[in-house]
């Protein structure tokens, strides 16, 4: 059977970078693979350098389902003093960094019971502090919405629209009937699917290491029955 861990991941900003060197500091649209492992490694302590444990969160099947699109913002950071590559003397260096405004997402998290059980626990009780990309980029809201026993696609499909039940009802019907876009773990031999070079093997500082995985990029229809008439979450 099937156990699915759901997160929510909403913040006023996010940046799910895959490159993370150099003066241009992009963000995905959507979590990340290392990203979201990263999350759940702060949650349970691991250490930067734990290859094993972080292999082990790494092979939880990740889906995305996108509950609100984010607004992808630039700002500039200057940095003064820094070295040149000769050793001669200092520079002032600019960067240009991106990240996302006022995004929502589920973040579905398929895996055995234990470990998504464990997962769950970690999350409401946090090792360290948890944000997303940039320290500066906290949850809005807890993380943790529920445990289910369910496929990481069923999960997608029905679970209720994380969308906050003011913005909902300022809805109107047309802007209900949306389809929300998901990005899903998929075998590399499926039709349609996509290289993602965002899997972590090591996070460890100056030697940060990744392999790839394939997804598939699609949608799910937004029906009224997931349409949240109050705050409720599952048990």
């Amino acid at each position: 059977m099937s156990h699915t861990l759901i997160l929510c991941i909403d913040a006023p900003l996010q940046s799910w970078g895959q490159r993370a060197r150099g003066v241009l500091r992009d963000t995905s649209m959507e979590p990340t693979k290392s990203g979201i492992v990263g999350v759940l490694a702060a949650a349970c302590g691991v250490e930067r350098d734990d290859e094993k444990q972080i292999a082990e969160l790494a092979t939880l099947r990740l889906g995305v389902r996108v509950d609100r699109e984010g607004l992808l913002e630039r700002d500039y950071h200057t940095t003064q003093n820094v070295p040149t590559t000769q050793g001669t003397g200092h520079r002032t260096v600019v960067s240009e960094r991106y990240y996302l405004a006022d995004a929502l997402f589920l973040v579905a998290l398929e895996g055995s019971l234990e470990l998504v059980t464990r997962l769950g626990e970690a999350v409401t009780k946090p090792h360290w502090p948890l944000y997303f990309g940039r320290r500066a980029f906290v949850p809005a809201q807890p993380l943790f919405d529920c445990i289910q026993d369910a496929s990481l696609e069923d999960v997608l499909r029905s679970h209720r629209w994380l969308e906050h039940p003011e913005r909902v009802a300022e809805l109107d019907d047309a802007q209900r009937k949306l389809a929300l876009r998901t990005v899903v773990d998929c075998l590399p031999s499926a039709p349609g699917a996509e290289a993602r070079n965002d899997v972590p093997v090591s996070f460890a500082d100056g030697a940060r290491r990744y392999a790839t995985r394939t997804v598939l990029v699609d949608d799910v229809p937004l029906t009224p029955a997931m349409i949240p008439t109050e705050e409720t979450r599952c048990s």
